[in-house]
């Protein structure tokens, strides 16, 4: 795959009716054509909230809309069937694919029992009551529809190490489990916020139970058979042991076929823990850049006021470019969702091409830029808004300038705190470009090519620049791009 270019095809609002395994099957003869070569799912396994989950409450990791649990047989995607049958389609189009695994928690027990726990402060986890509180928990999964089928394993209080809820007495708030079976405490190699991150949500799987850790194995095995999927998306990492997913990772890797692309969230906006995970897990796995993501966020709403020269700066693109999946955004920080951070519309043709043009990292394209989305959902402050994500029009002709011009060795012009610039050299195969973007003004930059480039009529493949640019002997031009805009030159004779 030369310019991997990955596709999030869907997001949190996504409409219910199990519909986006038909969508993503009808889509699979395009995808290839604008660009597109791996695509992201959603989580395939049935949700606690069953045809209404987006799929983070995770039920049973095998029902992936195979059996009539939680009120519909379906997942809110679609059904088993279909879900194989677009997997088969995009790799029959050679478009890779990636599978989310939610791991972290289980939602929406079968069964309560008894169990022994202790109060936890939830700003600070480290601090766990001694009292110990005689309970009852829903914390057994049998799965009764499924009936054993694929997996006998029944899920209970031993798996678990901490939950939000108990009955019997009835309280919500942060519960240890007291289970001499996975001693004391939370999971290490977690991430430091609130002391100890360990517990998300739900009931938190405790992966120092050994015969857990082998299930989560087994699942992974199971789902490479059922789907043949390339590779993985991994949920929340920042909330499992990283000991964990470097055994799982190396599990899957050494079982596989052929080898898989992994890419991990670490929701962090400082780029030495992502590091310091990458190091944790020997290096086998990308994580997505959310420092980047952030400043994208900030650049958009400060306009000509964010200096434009520092954009990658304090990134894991910039660190540790061979780790990084750089996006502009994703279903946590569209508008209303829990890390909202959106972009606004005007910057993400210039954050797109930053993240696609470029050499470095594997550029994330998020399904609401590409085919629009429309939804209503209440905020933090109680109002319900009405949220439009609209096509941002020139994102497929930056996919497409991606594959065909996107190559050779690049050549950064970030000296100016509005307008910056880099050039892709092109090679023996594959032609080059010149990447002019503002934040402010009209912005130009003059660039010296080579005398390779000498003499070479440039015209701007966006269209967003109507003037040919000609240049010299020694291969220098001034190109140009609009304010607030961004333009990409490309020789007139090769397009």
């Amino acid at each position: 795959m030369i310019n991997p270019t990955l596709l999030q095809c869907f997001h949190w609002y996504y409409p219910t009716g199990g519909a986006l395994w038909q969508e993503v099957e009808a889509l699979a003869p395009n995808l290839n054509e604008i660009g597109i070569n791996m695509i992201w799912l959603p989580p395939i396994s049935k949700g606690a909230s069953g045809g209404y989950s987006v799929g983070y409450d995770t039920y049973d990791l095998f029902d992936i809309g195979e059996f009539d649990q939680k009120g519909s047989v379906a997942t809110k995607y679609g059904d088993k069937a279909q879900l194989l049958s677009a997997i088969d389609a995009l790799q029959r189009h050679e478009i890779a694919v990636l599978i989310d695994v939610v791991v972290n928690h289980k939602m929406g027990a079968d069964e309560k029992e008894p169990v022994r726990v202790q109060r936890v402060n939830e700003q600070d986890r480290t601090q766990i009551d001694d009292e110990i509180i005689e309970c009852e928990a829903w914390t057994r999964y049998t799965f009764p529809a499924r009936q054993g089928k694929y997996s006998q394993f029944i899920w209970d209080y031993k798996c678990f190490s901490g939950i939000d809820h108990i009955e019997n007495p009835d309280e919500d708030g942060l519960f240890k489990i007291v289970n001499d079976y996975t001693g004391d405490g939370w999971n290490d190699q977690v991430d430091d916020e609130m002391g100890n991150f360990d517990y998300l949500m739900g009931e938190n799987i405790d992966f120092r139970n050994h015969a857990v850790t082998e299930e989560i194995k087994y699942w992974a095995r199971w789902v490479m058979e059922q789907t043949h999927c390339d590779g993985f998306r991994l949920d929340a990492v920042k909330h499992i042991p990283a000991w964990f997913y470097k055994e799982w990772i190396e599990h899957v890797q050494e079982v596989a076929p052929k080898p898989l692309f992994i890419v991990a969230e670490y929701w962090s906006h400082e780029v030495d823990k992502l590091q310091q995970y990458i190091d944790q897990v020997a290096g086998q796995t990308m994580l997505f850049d959310a420092p980047l993501q952030m400043k994208f966020h900030e650049a958009s709403l400060q306009g000509r006021d964010y200096d434009m020269s520092q954009i990658f700066t304090g990134t894991l693109v910039e660190a540790d470019p061979f780790h990084a999946v750089t996006l502009v955004t994703n279903h946590d920080t569209q508008p209303l969702q829990a890390l909202e951070a959106p972009v606004e519309p005007w910057f993400k043709p210039l954050a797109y091409a930053l993240i696609l043009l470029r050499e470095n990292g594997v550029p994330s394209v998020f399904y609401p830029d590409l085919f629009g989305a429309s939804y209503e959902d209440t905020g933090g402050d109680g109002n319900t808004y009405q949220i439009e994500m609209p096509i941002i029009e020139q994102l497929h002709d930056l996919i497409d300038a991606r594959q065909r011009f996107a190559h050779g060795v690049q050549t950064l012009y970030f000296d100016h705190p509005n307008c910056i610039a880099f050039s892709r050299s092109g090679t023996d195969e594959a032609p080059g470009c010149v990447v002019v973007l503002s934040n402010g003004d009209d912005g130009e930059k003059t660039i010296t090519l080579g005398e390779n480039y000498g003499g070479k009529r440039w015209v701007d493949f966006l269209g967003n620049r109507e003037e040919v640019v000609e240049t010299d002997d020694e291969g220098t031009a001034t190109f140009t791009c609009n304010g607030g805009s961004v333009s990409v030159w490309v020789m007139e004779d090769v397009l």
